[in-house]
């Protein structure tokens, strides 16, 4: 097996769920065997009102099961637009560029388990990889490796659609009228019967339950504080979890000359990820895209590049040296992002290495009255996707109106 193609273990859910794969951008390469975050049967009986902050695919997708249900709920948005990192490009390419979150790494059943309406016909393509024909390489000595062999097979890449193209059409209609675009929150008082969101503006909005659907690097920031102060043990997951940078880039190229994946070994592997990889994969379209993935020290040297035309250079002269010089003559145009500049995101996401037992703290509810829903607050057995921040968000309605 290729070592270069790093293999994401993450401790106890490999041993549980026995799954290997390409660790690929912004995802977990492992699909939840585990239960514990999907289970649909959510008790009536809580007729309070709810808070969500952040629309996300956790909060978008916890409004709309509130929704569905007929609980009164609001979804506080920070920035005047929803998806958060599952944000996606229209006009770079002739097919959508999801800028964050880029593949389904599970089942396409997930679909049908967010929407929770046997009568809803999901229409939304994917494509798997050739798992024989497709070809990953090794970036130090050039060795290639069938998709395969490397154990990819479950990931699928969206065709002319995205993540956030699934929850634009089938998720965002029925809450539409329920988010409050431009509204960051600053404080949650959950000391009272009553639950007291404060927002940067001056705002003050109160709840019986608040579910608390912000990335992970936004409570290590303090740009929110909670009265009373969360627990120790809370706190000190909070603070001591590891949040990956991250960057993403997509060059457009005159001729194709690359493989399917480029992969790099990054060591130690708990540092972050890098790959190069085929954007254009499986989409009808002549272009020829090549998107540039980086977590951790990886995105760090890309994001600690002064400007956009030496970041070019750099990446065009890496290319140059695995393809015998033929990424500058072919290259067109580039775009790129940069998530640590994002003010409500900061990051990428939760490490693929972390502890499970902190990720279990992570997504604990706290006094019967806050729930963590996304890609950092689950049990533990699975983080650090889109799936799991949904199955967070089901999970977190779950107990919400249980208690």
């Amino acid at each position: 097996m290729i070592s270069k193609i790093k293999i994401m273990t993450r401790k106890e859910f490999v041993k549980i769920c026995t799954l290997l794969g390409i660790s690929i951008p912004f995802q977990s390469v492992l699909g939840s065997c585990s239960s514990d975050d999907n289970n649909n049967t959510i008790p009536t009986g809580f007729s309070g009102k709810v808070l969500i902050i952040g629309a996300g695919p956790a909060g978008m997708t916890a409004g709309y099961l509130l929704a569905k249900r007929s609980i009164d709920f609001e979804i506080l948005e920070a920035l005047p637009t929803h998806g958060g990192r599952i944000k996606t490009n229209t006009t770079f390419a002739d097919f959508p560029i999801p800028l964050g979150a880029e593949w389904l790494h599970v089942n396409r059943n997930i679909f049908s388990e967010i929407v929770d309406d046997d009568s809803v016909t999901i229409d939304i393509n994917t494509t798997p990889y050739d798992t024989i024909n497709d070809i990953a390489i090794d970036s130090a000595t050039g060795q290639q490796i069938t998709f395969e062999e490397a154990g990819f097979t479950i990931d699928q890449k969206f065709i002319d659609s995205s993540w956030l193209d699934f929850f634009q059409t089938y998720i965002f209609p029925d809450i539409r009228s329920r988010i409050r675009y431009n509204t960051p929150v600053s404080t949650i008082d959950y000391s009272g019967d009553q639950i007291k969101v404060s927002t940067n503006g001056g705002q003050t909005f109160e709840a019986d339950k608040v579910i608390v659907a912000v990335p992970l690097k936004i409570l290590q920031s303090g740009i929110i504080t909670f009265t009373p102060t969360l627990s120790n043990a809370k706190t000190d997951a909070i603070e001591n979890a590891h949040v990956w940078s991250g960057f993403k880039a997509f060059f457009e190229f005159s001729n194709k000359f690359y493989p399917t994946i480029v992969g790099y070994d990054i060591m130690p592997a708990a540092s972050g990820q890098k790959m190069f990889y085929d954007a254009a994969y499986g989409q009808n379209t002549p272009q020829h895209i090549l998107g540039l993935f980086s977590t951790g020290l990886p995105a760090e040297t890309y994001i600690s590049i002064a400007s956009d035309d030496a970041f070019r250079d750099f990446v065009l002269s890496e290319l140059d040296a695995l393809f015998n010089n033929q990424a500058t003559p072919n290259y067109i145009r580039h775009i790129s992002q940069n998530w640590n500049e994002e003010p409500y995101a900061r990051a990428a996401y939760l490490s693929a290495y972390e502890d499970s037992t902190l990720v279990n703290v992570l997504g604990k509810s706290v006094s019967d009255k806050l729930y963590f829903a996304g890609d950092s607050y689950t049990t533990g057995s699975d983080w650090s996707s889109v799936h799991a921040a949904a199955r967070s968000a089901i999970r977190a309605v779950n107990e919400l109106v249980i208690k």
